[in-house]
């Protein structure tokens, strides 16, 4: 039965497994699948908490920036998204070109990244998110 369950899931676009039995996403955060999602209201603190442990160096981050939350149709649901931009330190000291990542939310809290934003992140208007600039390990 265990193996059985470990060979069921697939990667799809939105970065979730698929259940054998149904065919349904499944996620970390469970989704009652309501149309009427809360705004996040603790979104800025969640990512800050969840970038220091989901980039290998989150010191030193150059051209930081956050598109408000928005509401955008995300696997056939309505989310909310909010768009992240920075551009992170390589291990030679040198500085990557500025990567655009979305943040997908359900019921409220963060749910997870997506790091082909392209289309999520689509006309978001960035502000400055100098928080992201100063978090450490």
């Amino acid at each position: 039965m265990l193996l059985s369950l470990a060979l069921a899931g697939c990667s799809t676009a939105t970065g979730n497994l698929l259940s054998t039995e149904d065919n349904r996403p499944i996620s970390f955060t469970a989704d009652r699948g309501v149309a009427a999602q809360p705004f996040p209201n603790n979104y800025r603190t969640e990512i800050l908490a969840f970038m220091r442990t989901y980039l290998n160096n989150p010191v030193g981050l150059h051209d930081t920036a956050m598109a408000e939350p928005v509401q955008r149709t995300v696997g056939g649901r309505l989310r909310y998204v909010s768009c992240i931009r920075y551009a992170a330190r390589d291990t030679d000291g040198s500085y990557r070109p500025a990567r655009e990542r979305a943040i997908v939310y359900v019921d409220g809290r963060l749910d997870r990244v997506v790091d082909d934003a392209g289309e999520l992140c689509a006309g978001a208007a960035y502000g400055p998110f100098p928080e992201l600039a100063t978090l450490t390990r």
